[in-house]
């Protein structure tokens, strides 16, 4: 048997319309546990009015923020995968189908950067990064939208034989530069080596990691403790109201490179959004998260 276009159009709608109604368990988690540690009542009460909403966002089938950001997949391909049909295009359909037929109704994000005329379709819309996994059979999708708040202040800047010190303070600049208008607590991803476009690309991969989950790297495992700390006590809190809960995780990833070292920082909003699926060539389709 092969995965189908059709599955694939129908699955990568789906994905990108519950991420939009719902936060990721480990996110509901992590933002109960800021409130339960949180000093500043301002900011525990803001804290608790998060999670009402997402509940009752769920609970409706609602949008939990109005800002539905644009699609973004994450596409890793078994090598062992069989498909029959195109697969950029099926993702491409998929969100057409979905504009056309979603209640709310989406507003229109989507701008072309060269006239500012909005919509909802555009060159290369869906954003769609495809990767590689050895000895498998199935294709493994991400959905993870991105909207305005958190995607303004992405950032990135390339040092020459950088030091632990140096790239620290580079993520503090930038999350000092942010403040909240990311719409903290924030997931921090961050990106280091490569090239200029493999670190971003692994920036935003890391903000996909599962919230509590240790990074294997124990030079990184620490630098994401340090970095968190500091960004609790910088006083931004959920949503600019102060406090202790800026960033609910800083996760790093990096890869080997020259000696000129990219590095990438990007956000995830408090709401966190990532919904994941896997399509195998018999047809099953299991939903990860």
């Amino acid at each position: 048997m092969a995965i189908t276009a059709d599955l694939i159009k129908t699955v990568t709608a789906q994905l990108y319309n519950r991420s939009l109604r719902r936060i990721p368990d480990d996110t509901k988690a992590a933002l109960a546990m800021a409130g339960s540690v949180e000093r500043n009542e301002t900011a525990r009460h803001t804290l608790r009015i998060m999670i009402a909403s997402a509940e009752a966002a769920e609970r409706s089938d609602h949008f939990v923020c109005s800002d539905a950001g644009v699609p973004v997949y994450f596409v890793r391909v078994g090598t062992q995968a069989r498909f029959s049909g195109n697969v950029r295009q099926a993702i491409t359909d998929g969100f057409a189908e979905l504009v056309a037929s979603i209640q709310p109704p989406l507003l229109p994000h989507v701008t072309n950067p060269l006239t500012l005329e909005r919509g909802h379709h555009g060159k290369d819309m869906p954003i769609v990064t495809f990767d590689m996994v050895d000895d498998q059979d199935f294709v493994d999708i991400t959905c993870s939208p991105k909207a305005l708040g958190s995607g303004r202040w992405a950032a990135l800047e390339i040092f020459s034989f950088p030091d632990l010190h140096t790239i620290e303070e580079f993520v503090m600049n930038t999350v000092l530069k942010a403040g909240s208008q990311p719409c903290p607590p924030v997931v921090i991803g961050v990106g280091i080596g490569g090239t200029f476009d493999y670190a971003a690309k692994i920036s935003k991969e890391a903000t996909l990691r599962p919230i509590g989950e240790i990074n294997p790297e124990p030079i990184l495992a620490d630098m994401e403790r340090r970095l968190a700390r500091a960004i609790n006590k910088t006083g931004f809190g959920p949503m600019g109201t102060g406090g202790d809960s800026t960033a609910m995780a800083v996760h790093i990833n990096y890869a080997a490179g020259h000696g000129f070292t990219p590095v990438a920082v990007s956000f995830n909003c408090w709401i966190n959004r990532r919904t994941r699926a896997r399509i195998y060539n018999d047809g099953r389709v299991e939903i990860v998260e």
